[in-house]
């Protein structure tokens, strides 16, 4: 039923929790492969994925074009997924997601759907941040591409898929899918809170506003990626 699709650099230290947490539904029966889209890994991050039975594509280094490339080379799922390499999925997620599929099938209504954002940090600027989180996606129905993101494959490719972008590929194709064919599930993708613990969740936070910010004002990705770094 899913094809799943994973874009990795140098993941070893996360990779290995990411695909764990997707045994149960594969055991169930609804993930019919993952493919893990690499971009020049130097790691051990490639043989973990080859060991835990995904397919390896390697490609370009830039995540709208590992992206792409994933998706590109999975085959046998109607429904794609796409996750980060440091997202791992709330047990039990793969229910939600069944549920919303068949419901989706049922009413004959193509729609997409994301995780609920969450952090691997107990602090309180983590919750304040998830809170931010879902009152952007409230307001303004624009997950980042760490909540996940569920469609069928139809729908996917009648959109033209994820660009080749070096930034901001997940909003822009989130916008492509609009507000209302965008569904918030309950369970949590749980992403690691590393790069706002070194960076400072203040400073994280304005700069990827900024980005967004700036996208907004059509400023081009490849400029808004030199000022992300």
């Amino acid at each position: 039923m899913l094809s799943i699709v994973i874009p990795t650099l140098n993941a070893e230290r996360t990779l290995g929790a990411c695909l764990s947490a997707l045994v149960n539904a594969a055991a169930d029966g609804m993930v019919a492969e993952v493919v893990i889209a690499d971009g020049g890994s130097t790691d051990m991050g490639p043989r973990i994925a080859d060991e835990m039975g995904c397919e390896l594509v390697t490609c370009e280094r830039g995540r709208g074009q590992q992206l792409a490339a994933g998706a590109g080379a999975a085959r046998r799922g109607d429904w794609l997924m796409f996750l980060h390499a440091d997202t791992v999925l709330e047990d039990g997620w793969h229910h939600e997601v069944k549920s919303f599929i068949e419901t989706s099938q049922m009413r004959g209504r193509e729609q997409a759907a994301t995780f609920s954002f969450r952090l691997d940090d107990f602090g309180f600027a983590a919750r304040w941040l998830e809170r931010m989180v879902s009152l952007r996606c409230a307001l303004f129905a624009l997950p980042y591409g760490d909540q996940g993101l569920l469609m069928p494959r139809r729908m996917y490719e009648s959109l033209g898929g994820y660009r080749e972008l070096p930034l901001m590929e997940d909003v822009d194709l989130v916008r492509r899918i609009g507000r209302s064919r965008l569904v918030m599930l309950r369970s949590g993708a749980v992403t690691s809170a590393e790069r706002y613990r070194e960076n400072g969740y203040v400073r994280r936070s304005l700069r990827n506003l900024g980005c967004l910010a700036l996208y907004y004002f059509r400023v081009p990705p490849r400029v808004i990626s030199r000022i992300y770094g």
